[in-house]
């Protein structure tokens, strides 16, 4: 039976407003086994989940995330395209989505989105809420800032991480072990198949994005790769069932 897991990429954001609280019930509401989210700091140092280090993309502000407090991040409409159909979305918090996920068992991706700014102290903010809402064992911490991956490591060695990375890495469970990761996040053109499973045999779990497309939903399925991150998770788990009916008959 295939077990590969459904991560969904920003909440469900092929259906909804990404990485706000609609996309994340639909994403729970659909069965997905766990949710990719991305974190930056506020003006005054707050943990928020947004995307885009600039605004104007996915929200009716202009300007860089960090040079707005909590209270003005909250006054802006991060609805995007689906305004019509989900209403005003505000920008959430960590706390917010960390409380939610208080009352399921889904796990969460947490990327940490400091390769551009590289916000100060952020991993000890975030690692602190995940330990407040007691949920390590459900959290894998990610970056395509590797450097940050290994302070992770060092503050907690319990709390799973997983470098981001989008080009072809040489045997990267060897490179992943070499930084205390456990897991391994490629993009999906960077994740052939052979690497795929020589990591997962290494004991490293992989979970390559971003994948809408249900040719490469098959075959990722055909090895039982660890997870996958996608856009749409629905269509994700209604493929995985149908494969899974297949092969009970």
């Amino acid at each position: 039976m295939i077990s590969t897991q459904i991560f969904a990429h920003r909440g469900s954001a092929g259906t909804h407003p990404e990485n706000t609280m609609s996309a994340f019930r639909e994403a729970e509401r659909v069965g997905s086994e766990g949710i990719e989210l991305d974190v930056q700091l506020s003006k005054d140092g707050e943990v928020v989940v947004i995307h885009d280090e600039e605004l104007s993309r996915t929200t009716n502000g202009n300007g860089f995330v960090k040079e707005y407090t909590l209270n003005q991040l909250k006054k802006l409409d991060a609805s995007h395209t689906f305004f019509k159909q989900v209403g005003i979305q505000r920008i959430p918090t960590l706390t917010e989505v960390l409380e939610m996920y208080t009352h399921n068992n889904m796990f969460l991706n947490i990327e940490l989105k400091n390769s551009i700014f590289f916000y100060p102290g952020m991993e000890e903010k975030v690692i602190a809420l995940v330990r407040k809402y007691n949920l390590q064992n459900r959290v894998t911490l990610s970056s395509f800032n590797h450097y940050s991956l290994v302070h992770c490591f060092q503050m907690d060695s319990g709390i799973e991480t997983a470098p981001l990375y989008r080009d072809g890495l040489f045997k990267p469970w060897v490179y992943a072990k070499a930084i205390g990761a456990k897991g391994i996040h490629p993009n999906i053109k960077a994740a052939p198949n052979f690497i795929i499973t020589s990591a997962m045999k290494e004991n490293i779990a992989v979970r390559p994005y971003t994948v809408n497309k249900e040719k490469v939903m098959k075959s990722l399925f055909e090895i039982n790769c660890t997870s996958f991150i996608t856009d749409f998770p629905a269509r994700a788990i209604a493929l995985r069932n149908e494969l899974n009916n297949s092969l009970r008959m």
